[in-house]
Order: C-alpha cells, then sequence, then structure tokens
C-alpha cells in the first residue's frame, strides 16, 4: 500500500514541475512576439479596403435580394403556377428555383417565367412534382 502511495506522490510532483516548465516558457515567450504582433498591425489602408468590400458585399447582398423578390414576383403574377411551395434564390444573376409544384407542366413554365426576368442570367430548376393533397 505504501508503494502505491510514493508512486501516486511522485506522479503528482512530476505533472506540477512540468506544469511550471510550460508556464515558464510560455511566459519567456510572450514579449518576445508583442513587437512582432505590433508590426502586423491592420494599415489605415487596409482597414479602408476592408471597409469597402463590406459596403460592396452589403450591395450585392441587396441587389440578390431584390433580383429574388422580382422573380417570385414574376412567378406569382403567372396563372399557371403555384407558387406557394417554391422558393427563390439569387446570386449574381444566377436563380436557382426550390420545392414542389402540382404538375410537370409548371416545373417547365416557372423556368421559362424566371428566365424572362430582367437581371436573370441562368435558372436552375430544382424543383420537384408533388400532387395536391400529398
Amino acid at each position: 500500500m505504501k508503494a502505491i502511495q510514493a508512486f501516486t506522490l511522485a506522479a503528482g510532483a512530476l505533472l506540477v514541475a512540468a506544469s511550471l516548465n510550460v508556464y515558464a516558457q510560455d511566459a519567456a515567450s510572450a514579449p518576445a512576439m508583442a513587437p512582432a504582433a505590433a508590426a502586423t498591425a491592420p494599415t489605415d489602408a487596409a482597414k479602408a479596403d476592408v471597409k469597402q468590400s463590406k459596403a460592396d458585399l452589403k450591395k450585392a447582398r441587396a441587389a440578390n435580394r431584390a433580383l429574388s423578390r422580382k422573380v417570385r414576383a414574376a412567378l406569382a403574377k403567372d396563372k399557371n403556377i403555384s407558387v406557394a411551395n417554391i422558393t427563390v434564390r439569387a446570386k449574381d444573376g444566377a436563380v436557382v428555383l426550390q420545392g414542389t409544384v402540382p404538375e410537370q407542366g409548371q416545373v417547365d413554365h416557372a423556368t421559362d417565367v424566371a428566365k424572362g426576368v430582367a437581371g436573370v442570367s441562368s435558372v436552375k430548376n430544382a424543383l420537384t412534382i408533388r400532387p395536391v393533397g400529398t
């Protein structure tokens, strides 16, 4: 029994010594890294570029949302398409139609209507057929 206690005590002391050594190394290397971090701080030009790219991204998202709404409105105006279960997504002029419609003819017609909207460069039709009531 005394051998197990001695072994446990020795292992604990070894762990404490190792953790102190690791802490000492970490603390010693931290001041050496501080000047390097200051040298890599973003410049005013880099900050301006980030602000500009954020503004461009915001404008692109707004344009994508507007195009999605225009395509959705065009589909809703068409009396031959049931838009209740259709989702429209747009990105840079590429439109994706997702969801379900009751008939195959509506799948093909939805593609034609979406292609007719100004600003649409391509249409990917991922609509599936699901009869009403199922």
